[in-house]
């Protein structure tokens, strides 16, 4: 496994479970963007992806909600979830390297926005990811 493809959805990867109340974030069609700036010894350029999805009030109120499947090769370590957001700290191994992960994500109803800050250890050398993600609602599915 490749860590670029692994490292890639890492921002969604993370269950919103254990919430006592749903997540402050409004059913409907949402326009995720994340972007990802890259520090170390290999020229990887910024990288821009932009993506849609319907979430519906039953996946917001369903403990196993998250915005895609996590990674294989990933630990989470620690998370808390609040109605208002969820900050985590996760591991992820592949190809003799290793990521630490350390995210937040703010629920603000009709927005969502976080940040992750990724130090990956690998064979060819240390780099620093930073990805920043905004996230709104455009409509109902």
């Amino acid at each position: 496994m490749s860590f670029r493809p692994l490292l890639a959805g890492l921002l969604f990867a993370l269950p919103l479970a254990a919430v006592a109340e749903s997540p402050n974030i409004e059913p409907g069609q949402w326009e995720f963007t994340s972007n990802t700036f890259v520090q170390g010894d290999l020229p990887i350029p910024d990288q821009t992806e932009t993506h849609q999805e319907c979430i519906a009030q039953g996946d917001i109120d369903d403990e196993e909600f998250s915005f895609i499947h996590e990674e294989e090769g990933c630990e989470l370590l620690e998370h808390e979830v609040t109605v208002d957001g969820l900050d985590y700290r996760m591991v992820c191994r592949a190809e003799g390297g290793e990521a630490d992960i350390i995210g937040r994500m703010d629920f603000l109803g009709e927005r969502v926005e976080g940040n992750v800050d990724i130090l990956v250890d690998s064979p060819v050398g240390e780099m620093k990811m930073t990805t920043t993600m905004e996230g709104r609602r455009i409509g109902d599915c």
